[in-house]
């Protein structure tokens, strides 16, 4: 069948490159007349909180800082899930994803 398919092709050469060609002008005549549509994102909201505390230990850090925030964060009304990563010297909030409506500034 492949080689029937390809016997063909080869006689009919002239027929072939004419449908290339009208591939290939329906291709851009598409690419220039179809409008361009940005890819929505769909990941859910988030806040990311960096904070410096330069020079303390990541216990200290945790104790003074990661623990009061995400604590703080968890009464959020609609809030999904806190993560808090405390290091040496800084604290990284990773990601807080919220529902939709959920107002940080009112709290």
């Amino acid at each position: 069948m492949i080689a029937k398919l390809i016997g063909w092709s080869a006689h009919n050469l002239v027929l072939i490159l004419f449908a290339a060609a009208v591939a290939v002008a329906g291709g851009i005549y598409a690419i220039r007349t179809l409008p361009l549509d940005a890819i929505p994102d769909l990941s859910d909201v988030q806040v990311i909180v960096l904070t410096d505390y330069p020079g303390q230990a990541p216990q200290v850090v945790e104790d003074q800082v990661t623990y009061p925030l995400t604590t703080a964060m968890l009464t959020v009304p609609k809030s999904k899930v806190v993560r808090g990563f405390s290091f040496f010297g800084f604290l990284r909030m990773a990601s807080i994803p919220i529902g939709h409506g959920a107002a940080f500034w009112n709290t």
